[in-house]
C-alpha cells in the first residue's frame, strides 16, 4: 500500500481574484486571495475528492509563501515537498472576470521561488510513496524545472507509479508574450513544440485542449496534432472540446474524434473559466486512480469542470467528494451552480477548515457586565481581556479545541493578539442585552463591515428569543440575523447563533428544538449553536435531533454558562456529554467574574488575576472532559 495517491509538481501562487465582475483589471477595487497554480489547484482538488495528495514545489520565506503552506495544511494536502526558498518571493497572479469570454490576468512571476525548482528537491522516498506523479507543462520550460521533473518522472516510473501531463500551455510562460498577454492560451512556437515532445513518452495519461495539443502535436489541426502525439506516446489521451465535453483515446486516434470514450456533460452556465482544467483533472484524476472506466472518470472531470466555471475562483470553487456525489444524483437545479442554495450549502460545509471534535472555550466577550462594575472604564477592561487572553492561552498550552469569545469594542487588543495563537476565536455582533434583536454599531445597517473581519473569526450573535415572541418582534429579529448571516457567508465567515428563550417566558423540552427548526425554516444554517444548558435528556435529543435533520455537517453546540456555579456546571455537563452533537462549552463570568471584580477595584494584581482565572478554567476544561470521558466508557 502507497502512502500517498498523487503527487502534483510545478507552480505554486497566490491568485488575488477581482471581487468586482464585468469590468477591467484597470477597474477593480479588491481582491480575493486564493490558491493557485495549476499543480497546487490539483492537488487541493483530489483531497477534496478524498484522494491522498502531495505537492512538490518551492514558496518564498514571507507571508505569501506561509499563507500556502497552511492553506495546503489546511486542505489535507502534504506538504513536505513544499519547499521554501529562503532568496525568492511567492508567485502571485492577477485575476480577474471581465465577462464570459474575457479573462484578464497578469503572472508576477519573475525568478519566482516555484521557478527555482531542482533535482535535489526530488527525493527519492518521497516519490516512492505515492501511486502517480503528475507534471505541467510550465515546468518543462526552463532547463533547471524541467531536470527537477524529468527525475520525478523517472523515479516514479521505475517505482512502477503512473504519471501524468496537463500540457497547461500559457504562451507568455514560455516567454513568447508580453506580461499583459497572460489571457492567452495559443501561439505556435516549434521550440515549445519540440521541447514536449521529447519527454511525451514518459506519460501514461496526457491531458488538453484542442490547443494544448495543437501544440504539443506541431499542428494547428486538432485530428493532425493527437495523430503525431499519439505516435511518440501509448499514453491515454483526454481531449478537453469546451462546451462539446470530453474524449478519451486509449488506443488509435479514430478518423471522427465523437467515436472517442465520452462521458456525460454538464449545461451550466459559463461564469468563470479560470482554474476549470484544473478542477476537471481533479476530478479525472479520481476516476484514473480508483480504476474507473473512461466514461465515468470523464463525468467527474466534466462535473469538477462544471463546479468550477460557475463560481469565483480556482480552488475555492472544487467540490468534495460528498458534494459531487450529491451533484451527481440529483441533476442540475439551476445553470448557475453559484445560486443553486442547497448545492452551495453542502459546499461551504464539507469544505470547511480545520475540525474541533472539542471545544473548550472562555468567553468574555461580555461588554454590559463589565461595564457595570466598579473601576471599569474602556481601556480598564481592554486591559483586564488581555489578562483573560492570558489565561486562555496558559490553559490551552498550544493544543487543539481550546477557544476564545472575545469582542472588538472593549477587546479589540486581545482580539487582534489572539491571531495565529491556534485558539477557536468567536466574535460577538449583538447589541448586548438587546431584545429585539439589535447589532453593534460597528456592523453598519447592511453589515458591510464585515469585510475588516479576518477569516478565523467566528461571527458570535446572541438572540433572546422564545416561541411566544410576538409575530412583530419575531419578524424583526429574523430579518436582523438573515442580514448578518448572509454578510458572514458572502464574506467566508464561519456563523454561531446563541439562543436563549428561558429569559423571556417558560420553557419545556421542545423550546429549543422549536426555535432552531424555525432558523432553518428561514434559510439559516449555523455553523454552531450556543444553547443555555437544558434541563433533561429529551431536550437535548429533541434540539439535537432539530440540527441533524436540517444539517448533518453542523460543526455542532456548545452550551453556555449563565454564571452558573461550577457544581451546577458539572451536573449541566454530564447531560450535554451524552450526545455526539455537543462539542463542549462556552463559559464566561463563572471563569471571569470575581477576578474581574477584584482586579477593576485594584484588590489583585495582573498575576493574581491570571492565576484565578488560569485555575477556574481549567477546572472546567477538567469537568468537560472528564463528563465526555465517562459517556465513552459507559458507551464501550
Amino acid at each position: 500500500m502507497k502512502r500517498l495517491d498523487v503527487i502534483t509538481i510545478g507552480r505554486s501562487s497566490v491568485d488575488l481574484y477581482g471581487a468586482q465582475v464585468g469590468g477591467r483589471l484597470e477597474d477593480m477595487g479588491s481582491f480575493h486571495k486564493y490558491l493557485g497554480g495549476s499543480p497546487t489547484n490539483m492537488a487541493t482538488g483530489t483531497a477534496r475528492l478524498g484522494l491522498k495528495s502531495a505537492l512538490i514545489t518551492r514558496v518564498g520565506d514571507e507571508h505569501m509563501g506561509r499563507f500556502i503552506r497552511e492553506e495546503l495544511q489546511r486542505e489535507g494536502v502534504d506538504v513536505r515537498g513544499v519547499k521554501t526558498d529562503p532568496d525568492r518571493l511567492t508567485a502571485l497572479v492577477l485575476l480577474g472576470i471581465r465577462d464570459e469570454h474575457r479573462f484578464p490576468l497578469i503572472f508576477y512571476r519573475e525568478n519566482c521561488a516555484d521557478m527555482a525548482l531542482c533535482e535535489d528537491d526530488i527525493d527519492l522516498g518521497f516519490i516512492a510513496e505515492a501511486r502517480a506523479v503528475v507534471a505541467t507543462g510550465t515546468h518543462l520550460s526552463h532547463p533547471r524545472t524541467e531536470a527537477a521533473v524529468l527525475k520525478a518522472l523517472r523515479l516514479a516510473r521505475d517505482g512502477g507509479a503512473r504519471t501524468a501531463l496537463d500540457i497547461d500551455y500559457r504562451p507568455n510562460l514560455w516567454g513568447l508574450s508580453g506580461h499583459g498577454d497572460g489571457e492567452n492560451r495559443f501561439i505556435e512556437s516549434d521550440a515549445v513544440t519540440a521541447r514536449l515532445q521529447g519527454h511525451l513518452g514518459l506519460f501514461d495519461l496526457i491531458v488538453g485542449t484542442e490547443e494544448e495539443f495543437h501544440i504539443a502535436g506541431g499542428s494547428t489541426e486538432t485530428q493532425a496534432a493527437l495523430e503525431a502525439v499519439r505516435a511518440l506516446t501509448g499514453a491515454t489521451l483526454v481531449l478537453k472540446r469546451g462546451a462539446a465535453g470530453a474524449v478519451a483515446f486509449a488506443g488509435p486516434i479514430p478518423a471522427d474524434l465523437d467515436d472517442g470514450e465520452a462521458g456525460p456533460g454538464f449545461p451550466i452556465e459559463v461564469f468563470n473559466v479560470l482554474g476549470a482544467g484544473d478542477g476537471f483533472m481533479s476530478g479525472l484524476l479520481k476516476g484514473w486512480l480508483d480504476d474507473e472506466s473512461w466514461p465515468k472518470a470523464l463525468e467527474y472531470a466534466n462535473a469538477c469542470g462544471a463546479f468550477a466555471v460557475s463560481r469565483h475562483g480556482c480552488t475555492p470553487a472544487y467540490p468534495s467528494l460528498e458534494e459531487l456525489q450529491f451533484f451527481l444524483a440529483r441533476g442540475i437545479s439551476t445553470p448557475a451552480l453559484r445560486h443553486d442554495a442547497e448545492l452551495e450549502q453542502i459546499h461551504w460545509s464539507t469544505n470547511r477548515h480545520v475540525d474541533w471534535p472539542a471545544m473548550r472555550v472562555f468567553a468574555f466577550d461580555h461588554r454590559m457586565q463589565l461595564e457595570e462594575l466598579d473601576g471599569a472604564t474602556p481601556e480598564r477592561i481592554g486591559a483586564f481581556k488581555l489578562l483573560c487572553l492570558k489565561a486562555a492561552m496558559q490553559v490551552s498550552a498550544g493544543r487543539h479545541g481550546y477557544g476564545i469569545l472575545c469582542d472588538d469594542r472593549l477587546g479589540r487588543a486581545a482580539l487582534h493578539a489572539a491571531s495565529g495563537t491556534g485558539l477557536w476565536v468567536g466574535r460577538p455582533a449583538e447589541k448586548p442585552g438587546s431584545h429585539p434583536l439589535a447589532l453593534e454599531a460597528e456592523f453598519g445597517e447592511d453589515c458591510g463591515n464585515l469585510v475588516e473581519w479576518p477569516l478565523h473569526q467566528v461571527v458570535k450573535v446572541l438572540c433572546f428569543c422564545h416561541p411566544d415572541d410576538t409575530a412583530e418582534i419575531r419578524a424583526d429579529q429574523e430579518a436582523t440575523l438573515k442580514r448578518l448571516y448572509r454578510a458572514a457567508r458572502r464574506n467566508r465567515l464561519e456563523f454561531l447563533l446563541e439562543i436563549i428563550p428561558s429569559r423571556l417566558g417558560p420553557v419545556d423540552d421542545e423550546t429549543s428544538a422549536r426555535l432552531i427548526r424555525r432558523f432553518y425554516e428561514i434559510g439559516i444554517h449555523p455553523d454552531w449553536w450556543k444553547l443555555e444548558p437544558l434541563t433533561s435528556s429529551k431536550a437535548w435529543e429533541a434540539a439535537c435531533a432539530a440540527i441533524a435533520d436540517n444539517d448533518s455537517h453542523c460543526r455542532g453546540i456548545v452550551v453556555l454558562g449563565l454564571d452558573s456555579s461550577e457544581a451546577d456546571l458539572a451536573a449541566s455537563f454530564a447531560e450535554a456529554a451524552r450526545h455526539d452533537l455537543v462539542k463542549g462549552f462556552a463559559v464566561g463570568r463563572t471563569i471571569f467574574g470575581s477576578a474581574a471584580r477584584d482586579w477593576l477595584a485594584g484588590a489583585i494584581d495582573d498575576d493574581a488575576a491570571v492565576e484565578r482565572m488560569t485555575q477556574n478554567f481549567s477546572r472546567l476544561c477538567g469537568l468537560w472532559d472528564t463528563a465526555r470521558a465517562s459517556t465513552k466508557e459507559t458507551a464501550a
